[in-house]
Formats: structure tokens, C-alpha cells, sequence
């Protein structure tokens, strides 16, 4: 469990570091895997919660024996599914760039599922660890 605090990336890569080691993931898969994650940590910060808070960020990592990891994010901000069709607003820079985070899960899973469940956002994503 983390803090949505900023700081608490440099906690969430040595955790990633650490399941990375151990299930013995190249370098390229370990890259990927942090990338999603620090996005997800990220997004919860910036859009959730809207700044640092107190309020905690579940994430559980799990390799399986078909070199994939399944990734559980779960976070208290408000309710966001990132995989329902949106439609973002093209006609500003800022939103211009919103939208990647969720390109990005999309691109990079080999699922993904959301669900809102007892006040909480949980993220399930598998990712090739290949």
C-alpha cells in the first residue's frame, strides 16, 4: 500500500524493481511495467484526487507461468473507468494530451478490466512480461 503522494513513486519503483528481480523480467518488460504503473500512480494524483493526499493506493503484482504479469491497482478517488469509450475534447492543447494514459493501457495490456467496487476504482491489466 502507498500514499497518493508524490514521493511515494520512488517507493512504488523499488517496489516494481524488487517483482521484477525476482520474477527474473528483462529489462524491456520491467520498463513497461513501471510505465504503467507510474501512469496509473500519476493519474490518480493529478485527476483523482486532484493533488497529494493521505488517501491510499493499493497495487498487488502477480507472474504467471505464461510470462505475463497481472497488475491490481486499486485507488479511493472518485470513480473513473479508463477503458469506456470516451470522446475527449480536441479543440485545446490541455486536452489534447489527456487521453495518453489510457492509450498507453490500452496499447500496452493483454487485458484489462475495471470495476467500482465498496468505494474504491480497481484497474486489473495483464501485460506480455516477455
Amino acid at each position: 500500500m502507498f500514499q497518493a503522494r508524490r514521493e511515494e513513486l520512488h517507493g512504488l519503483r523499488a517496489f516494481i524493481e524488487a517483482f521484477c528481480a525476482q520474477a527474473a523480467m528483462g529489462r524491456d518488460a520491467c520498463l513497461r511495467l513501471n510505465l504503467v504503473l507510474e501512469e496509473l500512480f500519476t493519474n490518480t494524483l493529478r485527476h483523482g484526487h486532484r493533488g497529494d493526499s493521505d488517501a491510499p493506493v493499493w497495487v498487488s503484482l502477480s507472474g504467471g507461468q505464461d510470462r505475463r504479469v497481472t497488475v491490481s491497482y486499486e485507488d479511493t478517488a472518485r470513480a473513473f473507468n479508463p477503458f469506456a469509450q470516451q470522446s475527449p475534447d480536441t479543440t485545446d492543447e490541455l486536452h489534447k494530451l489527456d487521453g495518453r494514459g489510457v492509450l498507453l493501457l490500452r496499447t500496452l495490456s493483454v487485458t484489462r478490466e475495471y470495476a467500482y467496487l465498496f468505494g474504491r476504482n480497481r484497474i486489473r491489466v495483464v501485460l506480455d512480461a516477455g
